[in-house]
């Protein structure tokens, strides 16, 4: 992972929710978003967020803490949210489908490190960590695929 390029200050949770959405709007079948940060950083949060701003309808997103995964039709396509907490080893991985849901599909994964070598390439990495009170938080982005760097632009603003 390579260094933050952008942290962004979400001062409450509404801040979050509407950098969630903002982002969401960004994204297309084929882009992964890695989430890291520790238990109750708001990883669940923001994929929520971001995935409300893709479906055509008000759902319920339910976290994928127990299922490992929820998927959703979407606008553009289908979206995936992992949740890899609980993932016993990489094999898992090969049942869920993940794989095929990075090449055709937005997907939200939380706790990433639990892909291992088969963590895309070209995902957005963002690490969620406490800001200055309870509710604030700090996401730093970061990534390697060049295409990103024109994306992202103007979400500070957002």
């Amino acid at each position: 992972m390579s260094a933050p390029r952008l942290c962004l200050a979400c001062p409450t949770p509404d801040a979050t929710d509407s950098l969630a959405r903002a982002l969401a709007l960004r994204l297309a079948p084929g882009d992964t978003v890695l989430l890291r940060g520790d238990l109750g950083a708001g990883k669940t949060h923001f994929a929520r967020a971001a995935i409300g701003a893709l479906l055509d309808a008000p759902e319920d997103i339910p976290s994928p803490t127990y299922t490992l995964v929820q998927s959703y039709e979407g606008r553009t396509g289908p979206i995936w949210h992992a949740d890899l907490y609980r993932l016993g080893d990489l094999s898992e991985l090969e049942e869920l489908g993940l794989e095929m849901a990075f090449e055709e599909a937005i997907c939200f994964v939380e706790w990433p490190d639990r892909l291992g070598p088969l963590a895309p390439e070209t995902a957005l990495s963002i690490d969620i960590v406490p800001g200055q009170d309870d509710t604030a938080r700090v996401l730093r982005l970061s990534w390697s695929a060049p295409a990103w760097e024109d994306r992202l632009k103007g979400l500070d603003d957002a």
